[in-house]
């Protein structure tokens, strides 16, 4: 297993669109996904443990952030033939066990993925309203264990940022987790 980090964020990139099915039965793209004020895109799957360690947080942090008008899409972008616990059948069961509050969305192609330039699991893309990036960074100082619960919400914390500014924090810490599974 990799384990990677992010690299800087690139402030006011703008998201690329996109058109990915979700394990609800909808379609998700730019558009749908957004929120008021703002959309978190996140790519995460479900065998990294560093993933694993924080979906919890994520549901929490998500459904709070959601009040505060920015929405929040997951997508898995893995190669499920040599991680089979990633298939979009697995990627139902662990949406629904674990509640999440987010449509969670496949990159079968892994072309969202490349045009975000994914390249961990979870790796964070905060975009303000207006859809330019703002924040690049970790959830918490999680790593394949949780943090403990006092932790600072980094994620949390810059997106509320943005929720109420527009603008992210300039100081970011990398997300770090296992690298993306890319097709042979």
């Amino acid at each position: 297993m990799v384990s990677l980090q992010t690299p800087v964020c690139d402030f006011g990139w703008k998201a690329p669109d996109f058109d990915l099915p979700g394990v609800d039965g909808k379609r998700y793209n730019l558009t749908s996904a957004r929120g008021p004020k703002g959309l978190l895109v996140m790519f995460i799957c479900n065998h990294c443990p560093y993933v694993q360690a924080i979906r919890d947080r994520l549901v929490r942090d998500c459904r709070e952030l959601q009040q505060m008008g920015i929405n929040t899409l997951s997508i898995m972008s893995n190669d499920p033939a040599d991680y089979p616990e990633d298939s979009f059948d697995n990627m139902k069961i662990v949406a629904q066990e674990f509640g999440f509050p987010f449509p969670y969305v496949w990159d079968e192609s892994q072309e969202v993925a490349k045009a975000y330039g994914a390249v961990c699991t979870p790796d964070f893309f905060g975009f303000n309203a207006d859809l330019e990036l703002q924040y690049r960074g970790r959830l918490d100082a999680s790593r394949k264990e949780a943090a403990p619960t006092d932790a600072r919400r980094d994620l949390f914390e810059a997106m509320k940022e943005v929720a109420l500014t527009g603008k992210g924090p300039a100081e970011q810490i990398p997300s770090m987790g296992c690298s993306i599974k890319w097709k042979g």
